[in-house]
């Protein structure tokens, strides 16, 4: 795991990840799931590409923090070069532009809150949505994975907590000051997540996973991060309801 901010760490690591068998009855080799893995694996490509990046970003808006986060985005430039790995394994072509298109509005946000020196927002968008975002897949992913893939994945995995971590403690040091913008980012980009989670669905039953798992997934982490920040169990219950009612 990456060295935390201040030397802390929020309890949580691989006792999260799901301990089930890898499913043997998805055959990887067919058209219908080379195709939905070509955008799935695209999706993951450009996530660990736009969390380079936006760490980069953060490391000059955070200058205190510069070198962890440069270390964090370090982390995810092999995080997507293990996922290119994962498709020419399969000698699939990752479809680059529908994920720049699925990613564009959270890249937008996360942008427009950097150019407006809103390094709460940016924290929330790419530090907790995003990394629990992550989280949530790749575990629902890891036991459907083909051998290659899963390798990659649970290494992946382990040390996207460590992302995750780095915005929880920075904001709950910073939670009092920052608790109004954290719930105006909340209610502008969790609806988002729930877009992209049904722009994917059907591709992500074809690699055997359930949108419901995914969701469920994904709230828990979000869940935990919002908790371990600071806000009680109602301000989370109302914060998530935001997404669910967009």
């Amino acid at each position: 795991m990456a060295s935390m901010t201040g030397g802390q760490q929020m309890g949580r690591g691989s006792e999260f990840m799901p301990q089930l068998e890898a499913s043997p009855t998805i055959d990887f080799q067919t058209e219908t799931y080379k195709d939905a893995y070509s955008r799935i694996n695209a999706i993951v490509i450009e996530g660990e590409q736009e969390a380079h990046d936006n760490y980069l970003t953060l490391a000059e808006l955070l200058a205190d923090k510069k070198a962890e986060l440069v270390g964090l985005s370090k982390m995810e430039n092999r995080h997507m070069k293990g996922f290119q790995a994962c498709g020419r394994n399969l000698k699939v072509t990752p479809d680059m532009a529908f994920a720049k298109q699925f990613f564009s509005e959270l890249h937008k946000n996360f942008q427009t809150a950097a150019a407006q020196g809103q390094i709460v927002t940016c924290l929330l968008i790419q530090s907790l949505i995003i990394e629990c975002f992550a989280i949530a897949a790749y575990n629902i992913y890891i036991p459907v994975a083909d051998d290659f893939a899963r390798k990659i994945t649970e290494g992946v995995v382990k040390e996207e907590y460590s992302h995750l971590n780095f915005g929880e403690v920075w904001l709950q040091a910073h939670f009092e000051e920052s608790k109004a913008e954290l719930e105006a980012a909340n209610r502008q980009n969790l609806p988002i997540i729930w877009k992209l989670l049904n722009a994917v669905a059907d591709d992500a039953r074809v690699l055997g996973m359930e949108k419901d798992a995914l969701i469920e997934d994904f709230m828990i982490a979000y869940g935990e991060a919002l908790g371990n920040i600071g806000f009680n169990n109602r301000d989370i219950m109302r914060m998530s309801a935001q997404g669910l009612a967009a």
